[in-house]
């Protein structure tokens, strides 16, 4: 026998989507699988086992998961005596992963995505556009576009109930889709590598770099300004983890300058009340509202191109995406055609 039998019990207390319980999942393709292991593997296990993995206690495990400690104690050691491998060592209060540990989480994650994709894909076919639909999205994409976005989506799809999940950094988005605990998630579309097969995107409009200032002196009237320009300005920017700022440290050394970066924060509007303030000029992208502020904007621009990006909505290629979530997508797409960009250069 080759595959690997995995069954989840009727009183389980985790949540697998709606995957029938007590039935046995194969999976073929994992190497536990390859290596013409026979036993069956209680799904909780391999949940407990990730689930351990990423807090680094039990303590924290338990909370997340809903059961007790000595259960859950428990359950890791069923699963080490069932692998007849040691997967954590204790350091400290912590519990890291072992060398065999570390090689086999990628394939309880991929064991626990096929269960909930099971699960996902039987609730779309008895529902077909009724459900809901997680998406994880930036600050400034709640506020400046889904915000005017979900009423339409509404009266269009009444029984979807779309839950918004803020996310900072691409990092959040991430860790989320690998989990499966959302659909979509929306950022940049240059976060994801081209050769990064796991993700398929759904690009949407181009996000420009704007200057913003409480003076138009700084910036002067053109509604541009060279980044060369910008060197000696003290600039308020978003910290290295966006991918904007990475894009405009990039044109900075391909310009041969220095930015003059006074302040890095997390939050956009946090640079645009500083700029208000007088205390330099924030970097901020288009995606963002602005116009709160009584401030001047330019757009960024190198060799008089601006400097921009592709905003994108991304999906796990391996799990089932609901067709609620495909059409969600493409009103999304176009409402964005319709309102972008959220923040322009001042008028001259």
């Amino acid at each position: 026998m080759h595959g690997f039998l995995l069954t989840e019990e009727r009183n389980s207390q985790i949540n697998y989507g709606a995957m029938p319980l007590g039935r046995p999942i194969w999976n073929s393709s994992c190497r536990l699988c390859r290596s013409g292991m026979t036993t069956g593997m209680d799904l909780r296990h391999a949940r407990t086992f990730v689930t351990v993995a990423e807090l680094g206690t039990v303590s924290r495990a338990a909370v997340r998961l809903h059961i007790a400690q000595p259960a859950l104690s428990r359950q890791i050691r069923d699963l080490e005596e069932e692998l007849d491998l040691k997967l954590f060592d204790r350091v400290g209060r912590r519990l890291v992963l072992t060398g065999e540990g570390e090689q086999l989480l990628g394939d309880c994650r991929a064991l626990l995505n096929c269960a909930s994709a099971i699960g996902e894909r039987a609730q779309q076919l008895r529902r077909g556009d009724a459900g809901i639909l997680k998406v994880a999205a930036s600050p400034q994409f709640i506020e400046g576009t889904l915000s005017g976005f979900l009423d339409r989506h509404t009266q269009r799809y009444p029984n979807v109930r779309v839950k918004v999940i803020e996310a900072i950094a691409w990092s959040d988005t991430l860790g989320m889709l690998e989990r499966g605990e959302i659909h979509l998630g929306q950022n940049l579309l240059g976060v994801v590598q081209p050769d990064d097969a796991r993700f398929a995107n759904r690009p949407l409009e181009v996000v420009d770099l704007l200057a913003a200032c409480h003076t138009p002196l700084l910036l002067g009237k053109s509604g541009a300004i060279e980044i060369a320009h910008l060197a000696t300005q003290p600039l308020l920017v978003l910290d290295t983890s966006f991918l904007s700022r990475r894009t405009f440290d990039a044109a900075c050394r391909l310009a041969g300058i220095e930015a003059n970066v006074v302040f890095e924060s997390r939050t956009p509007h946090t640079l645009l009340a500083m700029a208000e303030s007088g205390h330099g000029v924030a970097i901020v992208p288009s995606a963002v509202r602005i116009d709160r502020y009584p401030l001047h904007i330019v757009r960024v621009t190198d060799g008089g191109k601006p400097l921009r990006e592709h905003l994108a909505v991304f999906w796990d290629k391996r799990r089932s995406l609901p067709s609620y979530a495909t059409a969600f997508c493409d009103m999304l797409a176009e409402y964005v055609r319709e309102v972008f960009p959220i923040s322009r250069p001042s008028e001259p």
